[in-house]
């Protein structure tokens, strides 16, 4: 094991520092997704697929914080004295340093991992209520290579959702020393993680208790319209592309800024600030590009269109509430 770690650091070596985390820590996704994607195509199941994709966000959070570490206290070798892991509690209240991380990162971080935590154990708890099934998976459950490709698109979709985490965690936090500590970034983006994880847990805890309430035989409705779900269509899927919205403008604030520029190794100029933005603003547009033309909206709204179009209750509920953002 310990000569596997030794091969991996040293292939993974670049010249550039933030290079040596960025890299290995979006390979790590992919890694772990093919690791899990063997034995559920083996098994022909996806029980654990949407908890595959929680696990992974935290693993590649996790070891985009811990790399740089890692690899000192490899180099130092058999030395008695090897560099000391970072306090995550000290961190809090840093702004960064040869052992303590910048406090965005710990912070991002967490919000990562908060996210990750709350959604994958949500969807988990769904899946083994309905024996283990996914009716996404219906069509390609039964094909090695589209099953296979499943598990890769889902590593693709942690590495783009992340990489404004990962960049920000890869910038030496030696580097981001020179930071004030907080910026207007900091406080909007914080606000946006907020506001939407709240909105998003609080949408799929009303869904959750009104199908409690109707296998209780509680009410008769068919679709729910109360709560958050008279405001919006889908008041879930805005949380979500609300608070990648808020990491994305957080790690922004950093990876624009002239300590970030320097930190990852771009000159400073207009295309390099360019550059950074998008890496930045790809995680939000990714997932809302998701929920609104892929995943999300098409397959809910196709679902209760044939369900209930013809109803006229329904008609009114969707003429009235907007599709994602919602009414006041």
């Amino acid at each position: 094991m310990s000569g596997l770690i030794n091969t991996l650091l040293h292939a993974t070596n670049f010249r550039n520092p933030f290079l040596r985390t960025l890299i290995p820590s979006i390979g790590l996704a992919y890694g772990l997704q093919a690791a899990v994607a063997l034995p559920s195509i083996l098994a022909g199941s996806e029980r654990f697929y949407d908890a595959s994709g929680s696990v992974t966000y935290i693993a590649c959070t996790a070891l985009s914080l811990y790399l740089p570490t890692l690899r000192a206290r490899y180099a130092a070798g058999a030395l008695s004295s090897l560099p000391a892991w970072p306090s995550l509690l000290s961190s809090l209240t840093s702004k960064g340093g040869v052992n303590a991380w910048n406090w965005r990162q710990v912070v991002l971080s967490a919000a990562v991992t908060i996210w990750a935590t709350r959604l994958g154990s949500f969807l988990y708890s769904r899946i083994t209520s309905e024996d283990g099934r996914d009716s996404r998976f219906d069509s390609i459950r039964n094909s090695a290579p589209k099953f296979l490709g499943a598990f890769f698109a889902q590593a693709t979709w942690v590495s783009l959702c992340l990489l404004p985490v990962l960049a920000v965690n890869s910038i030496p936090a030696t580097t981001l020393a020179a930071l004030p500590f907080f910026t207007i970034t900091d406080i909007v983006g914080l606000l946006l993680y907020v506001g939407g994880i709240t909105f998003e847990a609080t949408a799929d805890a009303q869904k959750s208790q009104w199908m409690k309430e109707k296998k209780e035989k509680k009410h008769s409705e068919e679709f729910l319209t109360r709560g958050l779900w008279s405001k919006s269509r889908h008041p879930n899927y805005f949380g979500e592309s609300t608070l990648w919205t808020g990491i994305a403008t957080a790690a922004a604030g950093v990876m624009l800024s002239r300590v970030g520029q320097a930190g990852m190794g771009f000159s400073g100029s207009g295309a390099a600030r360019l550059g950074a933005l998008a890496m930045a603003g790809v995680s939000p547009a990714f997932v809302t590009f998701l929920l609104l033309k892929v995943s999300g909206v098409p397959m809910s709204e196709s679902k209760y269109d044939k369900r209930y179009g013809d109803r006229k209750d329904y008609q009114e509920w969707k003429k009235n509430t907007p599709m994602f953002v919602p009414k006041l």
